[in-house]
């Protein structure tokens, strides 16, 4: 039986680099770097160097960056932190976001009478950019803007600088989880506009349980988590070195060899759809994910010509021929309720529609592809049959 991983947008292996670096920081560098004798100053000179690097990277200052557990907690800490601290009355939004944020306007509005406005998406995933300013001209509140710079179910592409744009010309704040982007675009902070934005180093191939908050430098965002004065005071609690340490080397490898891993993976990609369109006719690709122009090169969410109660063996019989895949964001198995992003995009459609995002790494290769299209081709075939 083939083993193949199909779930990158979920979460990705690490380099074996990665491993190797984490393993020596944490056999050699066990001070708290807090602390002020050589062992803390030698651990503190590991966080400092990665939080001046990654800042390089992203065309940001070091004290914008804000180590944190990951995407999660760092737009908890925005969104939660604009409210609290930055007098914040109103947020857009989309209805197609993370969890992350969706549930913590949720919790906004519900304790702080926040208002939450959420602007129009097409059938593609893309933001209706009239509707956002039409929202945007339509209240005098101080306002923030919150809008993922990838979808992590379909892939459409948000015009971050369009955005960025909007926000600055009506005096708002903008925020972007931008969790899916990093280290697969090319992100220059310094003149998109962007206030707020995130990352998970699990998405390119760093560890789970770390991760960052940017914050622009004057922002005068307040802390949630309350202690010591680690990370300029912004988030308390004694830093993972390792994990830190780890964190900036998947980075520096990342942005290292864009060019090259993005060529491999979205040749990776184009394969796939295309010898999915032959081998299944009638599959159907949600979102924006088939069009290079407008969507990551990272993953493909598609619907098969099959009855959807049909569906539901479908990631049993994958998982039984070593194929891990999604059938959207990590974070809702388990849930009945599918996918909110194929609900809002698609409406009644999404009902009849059961859906599959692959998602590929540059550890995925086009043999690989074939076994996964031979499969689902398999599959198609014999529910057909069945049907029959």
């Amino acid at each position: 039986m083939e083993k193949v991983y199909f779930d990158n947008a979920a979460t990705t292996p690490m380099h074996p680099e990665v491993v190797t670096y984490m393993t020596e920081v944490l056999s050699t560098e066990y001070g708290n770097p807090s602390s002020t004798h050589a062992f803390g100053r030698s651990a503190k000179s590991i966080i400092e160097t990665a939080r001046k690097e990654i800042a390089t990277r992203l065309k940001a200052q070091p004290a914008e960056i804000i180590f944190t557990s990951g995407g999660t907690e760092a737009d908890n800490l925005i969104l939660k932190g604009c409210v609290q601290g930055l007098g914040v009355k109103r947020i857009i939004s989309s209805r197609i976001e993370h969890h992350a944020v969706l549930h913590s306007l949720e919790a906004l509005e519900k304790e702080f009478d926040t208002q939450i406005d959420y602007v129009k998406v097409d059938v593609k995933g893309k933001i209706d950019l009239e509707h956002l300013e039409q929202l945007l001209k339509k209240s005098e509140e101080k306002t923030l803007v919150s809008l993922m710079h990838v979808n992590n179910e379909v892939g459409t592409l948000l015009d971050i600088e369009a955005v960025g744009n909007l926000c600055k010309e009506h005096q708002a704040l903008f925020h972007s989880d931008t969790v899916q982007s990093i280290c697969h675009f090319e992100l220059d902070f310094s003149k998109h506009n962007i206030d707020f934005a995130t990352a998970a180093a699990h998405k390119f191939h760093g560890p789970k349980g770390v991760g960052f908050a940017y914050i622009r430098k004057g922002s005068g965002l307040e802390p949630l988590i309350h202690g010591g004065a680690q990370e300029r005071g912004m988030r308390a609690g004694t830093e993972p070195v390792y994990a830190i340490a780890g964190m900036h080397k998947a980075i520096n490898m990342a942005y290292e060899n864009l060019k090259e891993t993005r060529e491999y993976i979205l040749n990776l990609k184009n394969h796939f759809v295309k010898e999915l369109q032959q081998a299944v006719p009638g599959v159907l690709f949600n979102g924006a994910c088939a069009d290079e122009e407008c969507s990551t090169y990272t993953l493909v969410n598609f619907s098969l010509p099959i009855e959807k109660n049909k569906a539901l063996l479908l990631l049993f019989q994958l998982d039984l021929k070593g194929i891990a895949c999604s059938q959207g964001s990590a974070c809702q198995s388990g849930s009945q309720t599918g996918s909110h992003v194929l609900q809002e995009i698609l409406g009644a459609e999404a009902q009849h529609r059961s859906a599959l995002r692959f998602s590929f790494s540059i550890y995925n290769t086009i043999e690989e592809v074939n076994y996964a299209v031979q499969v689902l081709k398999e599959f198609v075939q014999s529910t057909v049959k069945q049907e029959a």
